[in-house]
């Protein structure tokens, strides 16, 4: 007999609800769920239809270990977490009191319930703010970016309004390969009469179709998008084109941000960026005279030394025009991994609980205190470190114990020769599902749950909280990820932390979590729609669109002024070429599990550096061929790979595969607001092989 499980896809953040098949105890197949709402519509992109592929791997995790004489060896689930439990508290006793000498991972690819636990324990247990996850690497300067701009730093709107906007303005978004579900409504959108202006350093599918429809496309030189954004606005704000009744009646500083766009006319912007001045003028037009203008964002805008900027820029032009608070408009950011905006939420960061709660705040640590069972006067005051200052502090011997989570920052961090010889000198504890370049350095392994064999829930990129089920047992010895936080924090001696069922975590969560208060468990297995936050009480429907009618969270919106910053590091004689970096359709983040799926692997086996045919040429290199990659960081070989897809001056490479990382050459340095790193733009030369 063959059953199925409706559950929430594991790749990106659409939030796609499938149907996993199971068969004699094991998942067999995905299928789209074509009945109810579904983000997805009934459909799932090559990853979703393959997702089943990795959770029977071979490779999983399957029994405990710790490393012995140099090398790991299999041991009982008493003896991996009494041995982490010792050395924790030796790592404590050495240093009573300095709570920076700990930190913890959690993982935008686990549930809402693990996130919550994960931090729980961090701020409970070990006492510090030492926590964070991924969305620190992706989208953490949107939620700076936002909550300074409109007091919320989440996705304004919801992925079917798209479909409804008459322009529709993507930035740093390769949305057809990375969000192919969310890349259906555009394409519906175009078919409705909307108009496309596409900015991005690569020529990608939706600037080939922008030009189709009557629209614009610019590939803009790396790390110039704050230059860009304000020339639009000059040209908007000189010929009086923006919405006077919208800024003066529910924005504030509008001076502010008109003195600083007017020094960035568009013929000044051309020769920073790049671009024709023509085309700037007439994307301001565009952008100006739509009714519902959707701005739609990702990574290229966010993971730069200036990615706070870049956000409250698209923030600036969203106001500026009128397109926030009402449906089909305001700015969209989408979320790369399924679970990063509901990691974020859920308070798996280094300065704020859940909800967004400050930690430096004594009413919300008491808060937190009084729920958990807990002294608020031995809780950090302060915020903790992030990961790449997690990663500089193990370096430094500062930190010295480090608990990961479903995280691999030896594939997703900058510099990863720097991260390396970080984790070398730390106790380093690793929580997974397969033997990850971060877990072959482990002094402990523990075998987590596949999503398939636990219970929780994801929140999507447009803050919409859905259903994760359990289709399967844990495969071999594995357990949860929650039920591990558990056992490690009563082996501490805290029993807050023990649980019967993720339902009891999120029982917790609608009272510490005011965005989430609605949402209960019980809500959830009545609704297959699930709920958008903020749901203050269980009588609330949820919010598809956030700032109704100029409401916003903060009060007024507000206008930041920003004016151009280039990039931390610009190419010189030495490194005369600017590397970007991003994803490709057929995998997933570092490759953990798209890259074991059999169909996803056939489609693309191996690293690449796409290269202008102009540089191709001048380097004598042909395509197909090995070459070396090299930036002040490392040295990376690859294939090469000859395109009109990024140009002159331009390469770029994806970062899924740990045999040709990247990261390995990417530059660390840092938003000083969101402290997020520079991936997109670095100096770099390519050499034959």
């Amino acid at each position: 007999m063959m059953k199925k499980i409706k559950t929430t896809c594991v790749y990106c953040g659409t939030g796609c609800q499938v149907y996993l098949k199971v068969q004699d105890g094991k998942v067999v197949a995905t299928k789209p769920v074509r009945d109810g709402f579904n983000p997805g519509h009934g459909k799932l992109c090559i990853k979703g239809w393959n997702m089943h592929e990795f959770i029977n791997s071979p490779e999983r995790l399957t029994d405990p270990m710790i490393r012995k004489n140099g090398s790991l060896k299999k041991v009982s689930w008493d003896e991996a977490i009494q041995y982490v439990v010792d050395n924790f508290k030796k790592i404590m006793a050495e240093d009573p009191g300095n709570n920076r000498i700990l930190a913890c991972l959690s993982s935008a690819k686990c549930t809402n319930e693990e996130n919550y636990v994960m931090q729980k324990f961090a701020r409970a247990v070990l006492y510090t703010n030492n926590v964070d996850h991924c969305a620190r690497l992706c989208h953490a300067s949107t939620v700076a970016g936002l909550g300074s701009a409109f007091g919320s730093g989440a996705m304004t709107n919801s992925i079917d309004e798209i479909a409804d906007a008459d322009v529709i303005y993507i930035t740093g978004s390769n949305t057809n390969e990375q969000h192919p579900l969310i890349g259906t409504q555009i394409l519906e959108a175009l078919d409705k009469g909307a108009k496309l202006v596409v900015a991005d350093p690569r020529t990608i599918p939706l600037s080939e179709l922008a030009v189709e429809h009557g629209g614009i496309a610019m590939t803009h030189r790396p790390g110039t998008d704050v230059a860009l954004l304000n020339a639009i606005m000059n040209y908007i704000i000189s010929n009086d084109l923006y919405d006077k009744n919208f800024v003066e009646n529910y924005c504030e500083n509008f001076e502010g941000l008109k003195k600083v766009v007017s020094e960035m006319t568009p013929a000044k912007a051309a020769k920073i960026c790049g671009v024709n001045e023509k085309d700037i003028i007439e994307a301001a037009k565009i952008i100006a005279d739509a009714k519902a203008c959707s701005l739609i964002y990702s990574m290229g805008i966010t993971q730069h030394s200036t990615g706070t900027d870049n956000v409250k820029s698209c923030a600036n032009l969203q106001m500026l025009c009128g397109n926030v608070g009402k449906w089909a408009t305001g700015v969209n950011p989408l979320r790369g991994q399924q679970n990063v905006q509901g990691a974020c939420d859920l308070g798996a960061l280094a300065n704020v609980f859940s909800s967004y709660q400050k930690v430096v705040e004594a009413d919300k640590r008491e808060k937190m205190a009084k729920i958990w069972g807990i002294d608020a006067s031995k809780m950090d005051d302060k915020v903790g470190l992030t990961v790449v200052e997690m990663m500089n502090a193990a370096v430094d011997g500062t930190l010295k114990c480090l608990w990961v989570m479903g995280e691999n920052p030896m594939v997703s961090d900058p510099d990863i020769n720097h991260v390396r010889k970080g984790l070398k000198k730390v106790f380093l504890v690793v929580q997974d599902i397969f033997m990850t370049p971060t877990a072959e350095l482990a002094d402990v392994i523990l075998p987590a749950a596949s999503f398939a064999e636990t219970e929780g829930t994801f929140t999507n990129t447009e803050r919409r909280v859905q259903m994760v089920r359990k289709a399967i047992e844990p495969i071999g010895n594995t357990k949860p990820d929650w039920e591990i936080v558990g056992l490690i924090a009563k082996a501490m001696g805290y029993n807050g932390l023990i649980y019967s069922h993720p339902k009891e975590i999120m029982d917790e969560i609608n009272k510490t979590t005011p965005i989430y208060g609605g949402i209960t468990w019980d809500r959830l297995e009545k609704n297959e729609n699930g709920f958008q936050w903020p749901c203050p009480n269980p009588s609330h429907p949820g919010t598809i669109y956030l700032h109704k009618g100029g409401a916003f969270s903060r009060g007024k919106g507000f206008f930041n002024e920003c004016p151009f910053i280039e990039p931390a590091e610009l190419p010189d004689d030495e490194y005369p070429l600017i590397l970007s970096t991003g994803r490709i359709l057929w995998h997933f983040h570092t490759g953990t599990m798209s890259r074991r799926s059999p169909t996803l692997n056939a489609r693309v086996r191996e690293g690449y550096v796409e290269i202008s045919k102009e540089d191709a040429n001048d380097l004598g290199i042909l395509d197909g061929e090995k070459v070396k990659v090299k930036s002040r960081r490392g040295e990376i070989a690859t294939k090469a790979k000859i395109t009109h897809r990024v140009k002159k001056g331009l390469i770029f490479i994806p970062f899924h595969f740990k045999e040709a990382a990247a990261n390995v050459l990417t530059n660390p340095a840092l938003d000083p607001i969101a402290k997020i790193p520079e991936y997109k733009v670095c100096a770099a030369r390519i050499e034959k092989l």
